[in-house]
């Protein structure tokens, strides 16, 4: 019978500085045999009170250190047990094992953490960054417009609105080194008010010196007060627009996904609706507000309550939708449930390519920003929407280059190109301000995670049709997201796509995907 003999733990300390290395090597003894049965290395750490203690990526920062430390704690062990072994083995003939370094400290666990350490020092003076241009643009502001324009870079309660308590947690609890230092607490004294526009002689600026001015990106102001979305209507093919009022026929609306707008759908759905179906349908694709040629407004926090007010007042309600259709990309999932939760009599069905669904029970909308615009370099793309997401002043700094040149832009791309017409998505990509773009990923795509339960029960309840389209190698919205619905709505119909991404769940098979929707309908 073997017995182990607990507690007989060989103990090697290291200290240096502030930091505590404990090597552990618990070494189990029989009571016959004189042989070990197992020997390991437990590794542990203590580091003193530090802003970043309780962040995982210190340990990646200490790696190279703690790997020749390892080394050299190693190398002690191997020397006393060796001598230990010499001089007893008269008494205890036991073969004590040598140890060797483990795996996780490896080649390839150094240069896997060094790639973090990396992102950690490349986001660290993204964070500086944010916060000097967070300065440069107060300075600039009441330069060009007489007062500076606010920001989420002071804490949540600084700001306050009627409209607060519909603002994503997203804005106020990114999280910045500097900022949270008190970077800036010398620099940001704000008034409470609603209005988030800069004031010239008492009449609000609608729009900031750093977005774009020419008549496509302004015309929306013309309007007054009587904004609504711009909508491009398709009618069936054999009726008028006075007799699709009096006698209504079956409506789609579409809505398209972030930085994009209604090209999305009218160039590529729109042309591969068959016959039958343009005869008996009525198509909307919808310009999002603060998006395409939709108004862009700056006294607006671009909440889903605002893109749903919106979207009544320019469709709903002037073409007295009775019942109809929901089709919706990406971001355009998001409204399209909040939509058909609020008129859930009316909606007949509707449809989610790629929906961004997070449960409440994850951790909200910080849990779906983390996700979907982790801090990573790679992949670009990730990296961009991590930078664009983040950082608000750089993302300002971005749109500022990007978007208020987008002309210079669209030139110079025709002359490479050759062509006299740029592919749509090209042209959408510009078409935002960044007031309306920073708004609408925080309070809409992160803040909808805190609502979705909610909107996607009612729709159950009401026995509302729900289809859902997913590409299996979708890059940013995970395929998690369907598998949520599923749980949530066990009657809804899912389609995975194989080998199919974000955007080409609709490019490349818009024949095949219209033929779906007719499916539905």
């Amino acid at each position: 019978m073997r017995r182990q003999l607990s507690g007989t733990k060989i103990w090697i300390y290291l200290r240096r500085q502030t930091r505590v290395l404990v090597a552990s090597v618990p070494i189990s003894l029989p009571t016959s045999g004189f042989s070990f049965d197992s020997t390991w290395l437990n590794i542990c750490h203590s580091f003193p009170s530090h802003p970043l203690q309780n962040d995982h990526t210190m340990l990646s920062s200490l790696s190279l250190s703690l790997s020749l430390s390892l080394s050299i704690y190693i190398y002690i062990y191997n020397q006393l047990i060796s001598a230990v072994s010499r001089g007893f083995h008269f008494l205890f003939p036991i073969p004590i094992p040598i140890m060797t370094t483990p795996p996780v400290f490896s080649a390839k666990w150094l240069i896997k953490s060094s790639g973090k350490l990396i992102t950690v020092i490349v986001f660290l003076i993204l964070d500086f960054l944010d916060n000097v241009f967070c300065i440069v643009f107060r300075i600039l502001d009441e330069c060009f417009e007489g007062k500076a324009s606010p920001c989420y870079c002071e804490k949540k309660g600084e700001l306050v609105g009627d409209d607060e308590l519909q603002l994503s947690e997203t804005l106020y609890g990114r999280k910045n080194v500097f900022r949270e230092m008190g970077f800036l607490g010398f620099a940001r004294i704000w008034e409470n008010s609603k209005k988030r526009g800069g004031v010239v002689g008492g009449e609000v600026v609608v729009n900031r010196w750093s977005d774009c001015g020419c008549e496509c990106c302004v015309s929306w102001m013309k309007n007054g007060d009587h904004q609504k979305l711009h909508v491009v209507v398709r009618e069936p093919s054999k009726a008028t627009i006075d007799d699709c009022r009096v006698k209504p026929t079956e409506n789609v609306i579409f809505l398209h996904g972030f930085i994009c707008s209604s090209s999305f759908w009218t160039e590529t759905v729109f042309p591969y609706i068959s016959e039958p179906k343009n005869r008996n349908y009525r198509l909307f694709a919808v310009d999002l507000l603060g998006f395409g040629r939709s108004p862009k407004p700056r006294d607006c926090s671009y909440t889903l309550k605002d893109h749903i007010k919106m979207i009544e007042k320019s469709v709903i309600y002037p073409f007295a939708l009775d019942s109809f259709h929901l089709v919706g990309h990406s971001m355009g999932c998001i409204i399209a449930l909040a939509l058909a939760a609020k008129h859930s009599n009316s909606v007949k069905s509707i449809t989610l390519v790629a929906p961004p669904f997070f449960p409440t029970k994850d951790g909200g909308s910080l849990n779906v920003l983390n996700k979907l615009a982790e801090r990573s370099l790679w992949p670009p793309l990730l990296f961009g929407s991590s930078v664009m997401t983040w950082y608000e002043h750089l993302g300002r700094c971005v749109c500022f280059l990007i978007c208020r040149n987008h002309r210079t832009w669209e030139k110079m791309l025709k002359l490479i190109t050759g062509k006299r017409d740029l592919h749509f998505m090209a042209m959408d990509l510009t078409r935002h301000t960044h007031h309306s773009g920073w708004h609408t990923m925080h309070n809409v795509i992160c803040g909808g995670a805190t609502v979705l339960d909610g909107y996607l029960t009612v729709l159950v309840k009401a026995g509302t049709k729900i289809c859902i389209i997913h590409g299996d190698k979708d890059q940013v919205v995970p395929i998690e997201c369907t598998n949520n619905i599923k749980m949530k709505a066990p009657h809804s119909e899912v389609n995975i796509l194989k080998n199919v991404g974000h955007g080409s769940a609709i490019f490349g098979r818009e024949k095949e995907f219209a033929q779906y929707l007719e499916h539905i309908w």
